[in-house]
Formats: C-alpha cells, structure tokens, sequence
C-alpha cells in the first residue's frame, strides 16, 4: 500500500504488511550510561528476603572486581538505601541524575533517594509506578556498569510488565522460601518470565533452614523444600538455599551489607 505508515496499531486494513504484534520499544538509556547486563530480582510475595538477596548479590559481584549498580524497582517498598546505609540524596539537575555511591562504589537509584523523609509513603497508582522505573533506567547517568540488579517488588504486576517489556533484561533470579504457599506462587513467577521469554537464571531459597550454632543441626523451620522440583521441571539450573541467619538482618537493619559475606551467593554471583 503506497500510503502506508507502518503503524499497525492504529490501522484497520488487513493487508500482507500487517504486523499484529509490532515489537514493544526499550525504553532508551543516555548517552551517558553503558550497561552491559541487566539482572531482575524478583519474588512470588513479599516477605521473602528479596531486597537483601538483591543487595548480596551486589555485593558480591562488587567483590568479584565488577562495576556494579542496583535500580530500585520497588516503589512503594524500597530497601535498597537502608541496606547499603545511604543517607545523602541523589543529585542532579535538569539534564540528568546521578546515582548515590555506597562504600565499596555500588551505583544505586532508589525512591527513598529523591524523598524528603525516608517514611513518606508513595501512593501511586500503577502506571506511574512504572513511568518511574522507566525514568530511573533512562534519565539516571549510570555511567560503566557491568552488571546492574534491578531490586522488583513481590508478584507479577504492572511494574513487573514494565520492567519486561521495557528495560532490556537479560535474565532473574526468583528469591523464595519453603512454605508450600510459596511454591506455588513462584510458579507464577517463572510462568510469567516464560510468557515474557525471559530466562530464569537461578532460584534462591531463603529461609531454608535453621542451623543449631552449638550442635550443627538444621532444622526446616518452614517445612520441605519443594524448589528443586520446580527448578527441574523449568530447566532452572542454578538453586541455592540460604539458611535463616540473623545476621543479614542485622547488617541490612545497621545499613552495613557490604560487610556481609555469604558463600553461595557469591558463587551464584560468579555464574552470572
């Protein structure tokens, strides 16, 4: 057709060049950002352990001699700040944002970094949560990155989408624990990156067990685990559990995670 537009979406003709699904568009990054790989972090519920597996994660690449950055996708929650113990605002102006730099040089943007107090709740609804991620993603200067975690809030809901379609994610880690509940939520997350055609890099269990500091026993305080099963069935290679260890509380809860090592994060950390 000679006055075509190529804009399927408004157009009404059934013809050869029609496009029924025209691709979705990335949301573009600036000039000044050049990040290489882009890892989502996400969970089937909140409650997880999430945000501090986002954070080890960090952390270890960090250790590993990568530049490393984390995007707080979790709006209406954020941790990210607390854990690494951010105080200072982002900066900026009309033309761009920088990030805040924690201790170790982990690049990190998040909502509670542009707010006035730390506990203003953010009552937004959906769409403008995800305009949000979209602009931390673009108009922050992330500058070299060669990996950057994207910290997602629990389900599959319009952030989750929006995190999909539009920043170029190369893959996630699902963060879960061993009640039976949340196997079957996790389902849905992994079902979810299928449909999206995303591909699920590893499954992290926290919470797995309870280990006794003075006789070596673990306990399963939340129930069998069921993750390898889900793994097998979805051809997730990598599971790791983590046990119930209040010391990772602890270090998020003092802002002080970089100080925390944990071993089978950091070998997930180096398959990434």
């Amino acid at each position: 057709m000679s006055d075509c537009n190529h804009d399927c979406g408004s157009c009404g003709v059934s013809c050869d060049e029609r496009q029924e699904n025209p691709g979705i568009q990335k949301a573009p990054m600036n000039d000044l950002s050049d990040v290489r790989k882009v890892i989502g972090i996400v969970s089937g519920k909140g409650g997880v352990g999430k945000s501090s597996v986002t954070s080890m994660l960090a952390v270890a690449a960090r250790k590993q001699g990568k530049n490393v950055a984390v995007l707080d996708a979790d709006i209406t929650g954020p941790s990210i700040p607390k854990a690494f113990g951010i105080k200072e605002r982002a900066q900026g102006n009309d033309q761009m944002i920088l990030p805040a730099v924690t201790e170790t040089g982990i690049k990190a943007m998040s909502i509670n970094l542009l707010l006035e107090n730390d506990t203003d709740p953010v009552v937004w609804r959906g769409p403008i949560l995800g305009g949000v991620v979209e602009q931390f993603w673009s108009d922050v200067t992330w500058g070299d990155v060669d990996v950057m975690f994207v910290d997602m809030p629990p389900g599959t809901g319009d952030v989750a989408l929006t995190v999909y379609q539009s920043l170029p994610v190369d893959g996630i880690i699902i963060v879960t624990s061993p009640q039976e509940l949340v196997s079957m939520i996790v389902e849905k997350a992994v079902k979810m990156a299928d449909l999206m055609e995303i591909p699920v890099l590893g499954i992290v269990e926290n919470m797995s067990y309870y280990k006794c500091p003075d006789c070596g026993k673990e306990h399963k305080i939340f129930g069998d685990s069921h993750i390898e099963d889900i793994a097998a069935t979805h051809g997730v290679k990598h599971v790791v559990k983590l046990p119930l260890d209040s010391e990772v509380a602890k270090a998020c809860d003092m802002g002080q995670i970089e100080s925390f090592a944990c071993e089978e994060i950091e070998k997930l950390a180096e398959q990434l």
